[in-house]
């Protein structure tokens, strides 16, 4: 009877190399490997032997195929059959890192679509959903993404060598050059090239064609300004690539009234001296539509500046609708321009007395008139700052420049 070979012995080496158990799943190697090959890649000051054996031997663990032609027969089978190390370590490494879905074939992610949605605090306030028509690539179903006719055949671009990239030089200094990679624009960075008489009819040899696609966007209540909404593989598709996400960032524009800081609201209200002083009452109209009645209790004066609050009427907390932040109001008092000589005595009848006694005609008398002028003190310290500044500057021109005493000696 003729069976298989037996197992080699040495078929745990490559095993032992990445620190893993021969029953490893796919995520453990990757993981493994991909911490040996920070630690040893060249750039970082590692062992630059270390790290090809790393990629050679990732190379073989990744491939389902060359890893079970490794466990049943061990590293001789593999060079038999051409296996580990027919590509460079440091394309491996590059290959790894830009498979985002991993795993052994894993096809290197698409690119997301992020899109702004401008929402109001009423549509984050009350929820709401909105269509929006966008366009994508899909793949062409007339050539199922070859870009070619039926039968015909794809062909190396020449431009690249089938790389899809492309390779310069830029001079940066003597005997110094930087090298750049940049898709080459013979084929778009496939690699590949097809005659105009087999492209598809359909794509024009593109793979893909563009379609008009409507989403439905579901604002919950709660969402903050730049929380991101995610319609997962729907951006644009190509070839031998997982498509992307299509991503919108929630973006909260200006109320003319509210404002918002997490899950609480913020809105000012103006009252008159007689409202601060008597007490008031007034509907505040919320983002819902409802009104609320705001009002102070009796007898209570509020104070310019002020601000109240009230528990459960702020915005809506994401994930937990039934809860709510507060509604912060912050009073701003208005007092009178003027009063009259009667006003001011009935006033003076029920305000409580004042902090300073009046002052007898002789103690006046010794004293010298005033007159008080309005000002905003902001802007007069603003003002008083920039005088000194062209004061300064003026006597530095007077002493040539800031450098007196300094002249050329001639002899």
């Amino acid at each position: 009877m003729f069976g298989r070979a037996p197992p080699k012995s040495n078929n745990t080496k490559y095993y032992e190399v990445l620190g893993v158990q021969k029953n490893a799943s796919p995520e453990e190697l990757k993981k493994a490997y991909r911490k040996a090959a920070i630690k040893h890649h060249p750039d970082k000051g590692g062992d630059p032997e270390k790290f090809k054996e790393l990629g050679q031997v990732y190379e073989v663990l990744s491939d389902p195929e060359k890893r079970e032609l490794y466990d049943e027969y061990g590293e001789d089978a593999l060079k038999n059959n051409g296996g580990g190390g027919g590509e460079s370590p440091f394309d491996i490494f590059e290959r790894f890192f830009k498979r985002q879905n991993g795993g052994p074939g894993g096809k290197r992610k698409g690119e997301d679509a992020v899109h702004a949605l401008k929402v109001s605090l009423e549509d984050l306030y009350n929820g709401t959903t909105k269509k929006l028509s966008l366009s994508r690539n899909v793949i062409c179903t007339k050539c199922t993404g070859k870009g070619a006719k039926s039968g015909a055949s794809m062909k190396w671009c020449s431009g690249c060598q089938g790389s899809g990239k492309k390779v310069s030089y830029r001079q940066i200094g003597p005997g110094m050059a930087q090298q750049m990679h940049h898709p080459c624009n013979e084929c778009k960075g496939t690699g590949e090239t097809i005659s105009q008489k087999d492209r598809c009819p359909q794509c024009k040899g593109d793979k893909v064609v563009n379609e008009k696609k409507v989403l439905e966007v579901h604002v919950e209540k709660g969402m903050q300004n730049g929380q991101k909404i995610k319609f997962r593989g729907q951006a644009d598709e190509a070839p031998d690539t997982d498509t992307g996400d299509i991503v919108f960032v929630v973006t909260q524009k200006a109320h003319p009234k509210f404002k918002r800081q997490g899950d609480d609201l913020f809105v000012e209200h103006k009252l008159s001296l007689t409202e601060a002083l008597c007490g008031f009452q007034f509907a505040l109209t919320h983002l819902d539509g409802r009104q609320l009645l705001i009002k102070t209790n009796p007898g209570e004066v509020i104070k310019p500046d002020s601000a109240k609050a009230v528990n459960d009427e702020g915005m809506p907390m994401y994930g937990r609708s039934f809860m709510k932040g507060k509604l912060y109001i912050q009073f701003n008092v208005e007092f009178p321009g003027s009063l009259t000589g009667e006003q001011s005595k009935a006033l003076e009848g029920v305000l409580p007395p004042r902090k300073s006694p009046q002052l007898k005609d002789t103690k006046i008398d010794e004293c010298e008139e005033t007159t008080l002028h309005d000002v905003r003190i902001e802007e007069e310290m603003a003002r008083k700052q920039a005088q000194t500044r062209e004061a300064h500057d003026e006597d530095d021109d007077m002493h040539g420049g800031g450098h007196p005493g300094v002249q050329c000696a001639q002899q």
